[in-house]
């Protein structure tokens, strides 16, 4: 019986299990706003130079281990980015294009007030004759 063989492939099977909820809940939702990322570009390019060593190794848990954190990772990484592009397509759907009337200013509050709020602060309108 090998010890470090069998306790490498305990803990492979613990950690691998204990980031699926992370990465269930990430694929679900595709909702990954509280991840950094700066930090996920980072643990990606670690994860790349990092696998030089593990995959110099006999095969073995480690390399498991390895490649569940690589996939898990940049599945995360693409999650964000995704996020983050349509976030930026709806900011730019969100924003009145140039030629454009504000829909405030459709409505006659180009002021941003109520047409009561102007009434009260003795605004008046250019547009009615005054009584």
């Amino acid at each position: 019986m090998d010890i470090p063989l069998i306790a490498g492939t305990v803990s492979t099977v613990v950690f691998a299990v204990s980031n699926l909820p992370m990465l269930g809940k990430a694929l679900r939702t595709r909702d990954v706003s509280s991840y950094s990322l700066p930090s996920l570009v980072m643990i990606n390019a670690a994860n790349a130079v990092y696998s030089l060593y593990v995959f110099s190794l006999p095969v073995g848990p480690i390399w498991a281990l390895h490649t569940f954190y690589v996939v898990s990772c940049a599945i995360m990484l693409v999650l964000c980015f995704a996020q983050g592009r349509v976030a930026v397509r709806r900011a730019a759907l969100d924003q009145p294009h140039s030629g454009d009337v504000a829909l405030s200013d459709r409505r006659g509050r180009a002021d941003g007030r109520s047409r009561a709020a102007r009434a009260s602060s003795g605004v008046r309108r250019l547009d009615r004759a005054a009584p």
